[in-house]
């Protein structure tokens, strides 16, 4: 993740505390000295004080929630950081396999499965119909493959997305079509069957001078019902909703041709969690 656009600080006290004031001339007696000093320091140390409790407060441990709530109370959260475990190092038509048989291992089947159905791939008829087999238990599989090549067979589909009958894209143009995983979250899980939701950033779209169809982002969460079968975690079931979405940055797009050559040279990763 990257680090925030803010930086947070507090202010320090103004002067470098050797300000002296003058009272009015009386005209009858010496000059009083003045107490910028002293109420300088006083004001150092008073936010010295402060700045150590807020220090100690954001970092105290217990039982209550920050709401004053029981720590049983909180919602269900999974912890960002890696893990740290090792990522299998199986491949099946190139998907990774030999996922651990628990909820760690299904978050990050699913995390693979979903960058391998979001590819490019999946527009050729062959390397579909591996990638689903290599994803989906075998009553599902078969449905699957036959809603996809539906849906990929449609000229009008393809024309809509500005690619040829063939699904290839037109002559100077590049077809991206990537998805990238953010995070995990199972919702159940046993030794058989889990639940997992996925949120994943995805790149969709021709990059090239004559494109009337230019890479965009978009965000899903993509939640899948797994079944422990033939010795991995493999799609039951799955449904895709919109979201969530965070606020874009104002930054200048690329052009095509920096589009094209960063799909071509940055290659993906196996995820595990």
């Amino acid at each position: 993740m990257s680090p925030d656009d803010e930086t947070y600080g507090a202010p320090g006290p103004g002067g470098s505390g050797q300000t002296r004031t003058r009272l009015p001339d009386r005209g009858d007696g010496p000059r009083r000295p003045g107490r910028s000093s002293t109420r300088s320091t006083v004001a150092v140390v008073g936010i010295v004080v402060l700045l150590l409790a807020a220090i100690a407060f954001a970092n105290r441990g217990g039982d209550e929630a920050p709401s004053g709530r029981p720590e049983a109370d909180r919602p269900d959260t999974a912890p960002t950081a890696a893990t740290g475990t090792r990522p299998v190092d199986g491949k099946n038509h190139g998907i990774a396999t030999g996922h651990a048989r628990d909820a760690q291992g299904a978050q990050s089947a699913a995390a693979n499965f979903a960058v391998a159905l979001g590819s490019a791939e999946m527009f050729d008829k062959e390397r579909r119909d591996a990638i689903v087999a290599a994803t989906h238990v075998p009553d599902s599989a078969r449905t699957r493959r036959a809603d996809l090549d539906r849906t990929y067979s449609s000229e009008a589909f393809l024309t809509r997305i500005g690619l040829q009958p063939d699904g290839t894209a037109p002559t100077g143009q590049t077809f991206v079509s990537r998805v990238v995983p953010v995070g995990t979250k199972v919702e159940k899980s046993d030794a058989d069957t889990a639940k997992v939701a996925v949120w994943t950033t995805s790149l969709f779209g021709l990059a090239g001078e004559t494109s009337k169809n230019p890479v965009t982002e978009s965000w899903h969460t993509t939640t899948y019902t797994l079944r422990w079968t033939d010795d991995d975690w493999k799609i039951v079931d799955s449904h895709q909703q919109d979201g969530p979405v965070p606020t874009g940055r104002d930054q200048r797009a690329s052009t095509a041709d920096d589009l094209a050559k960063a799909v071509e040279e940055y290659g993906g990763f196996t995820y595990a969690r």
